[in-house]
């Protein structure tokens, strides 16, 4: 009879808490007969307390066509650079890698067969998974391993034991990667992908990796007289956003309402110390932050 009565009680919890009355039944709460789509319901369900489940955590992004196209000379001494990081057991971090120029290959192959942008979708993320194997191999001796998809509750393992996690920087969009204003790509990219993980789990900071002193008003490959942003809010550098910019621009919209990210850095992965001074909390590159500091 035990089992019969304890889920009796929780019946019986279940049964005290239905409402109906209006033709429907309806189990008790602030939201038991409002529509999901009404603006007013959807404001008043805003939440300052958001838990941030990894404060401490730095989130480092190693660009694929930045950092690993660019062969040994590039990751050999950015991999020197981990391992001396990772000596200090107080620095957490989980690193994500890009596909660079095979996920370009890809997908300019996809769109010449006319797969649709949520079938490209699924491909890129298997080019980037080709680069976290490529780094876990050269990190292994060090202590790091190659995330599975979405398993980031494993994450306390993987800090609590000092291995390195490194994740794959696309975001699951898959078949539902919604339809592009603009072109026939997938809007969602690797910085994209990234900057939702960093949010998601309330993670102090990300930093991006890649081959340029940071970000520029406009592309300093292409013109002499661009000029680095150093540290700037968002919202100043909404009112003046580069053309060409160095990270997903769909990364930055969603960051307007975003909640837990404060901080993204952007340095480059070809100046040792650059990545060691950011994870340090130091402003190095160009920092974006969410707001302006207070006092």
């Amino acid at each position: 009879m035990a089992p019969f009565v304890i889920f009796g009680g929780t019946l019986g919890v279940l049964m005290s808490n239905i409402v109906g009355g209006d033709g429907r039944t309806h189990i008790n709460s602030r939201l038991m007969r409002e529509s999901l789509q009404n603006k007013d319901v959807l404001s008043n369900t805003d939440s300052e307390r958001d838990l941030q489940i990894f404060p401490d955590v730095s989130l480092v992004s190693i660009g694929g066509q930045s950092i690993f196209d660019r062969g040994k000379d590039a990751i050999l001494p950015l991999v020197a650079e981990l391992v001396e990081i990772k000596k200090d057991r107080s620095v957490k971090m989980v690193i994500g890698v890009g596909g660079g120029t095979r996920v370009r290959h890809t997908i300019s192959i996809a769109a010449d067969l006319g797969l649709p942008v949520g079938g490209m979708a699924q491909l890129v993320g298997a080019m980037e998974e080709l680069n976290a194997i490529l780094l876990n191999t050269l990190l292994a001796p060090h202590g790091s391993m190659p995330m599975q998809r979405d398993h980031f509750w494993d994450l306390p393992l993987y800090f609590d034991a000092g291995i390195t996690p490194i994740a794959i920087s696309v975001p699951p969009y898959h078949f539902w990667e919604p339809p592009p204003a603009e072109g026939h790509l997938p809007t969602h990219g690797s910085d994209f992908g990234l900057f939702q993980l960093a949010d998601v789990l309330g993670m102090k900071q990300a930093i991006f990796v890649k081959d340029e002193d940071g970000l520029y008003d406009k592309d300093p490959k292409k013109h002499k007289s661009a000029k680095k942003f150093g540290r700037i809010t968002l919202a100043d550098l909404m009112t003046q956003f580069p053309q060409d910019n160095i990270l997903d621009q769909e990364l930055f919209h969603a960051w307007k309402n975003a909640k837990n990210l404060k901080r993204i850095v952007i340095v480059n992965g070809l100046v040792p110390g650059q990545l060691t001074r950011a994870l340090k909390g130091e402003d190095v590159g160009t920092v974006i932050v969410k707001e302006a500091a207070r006092g």
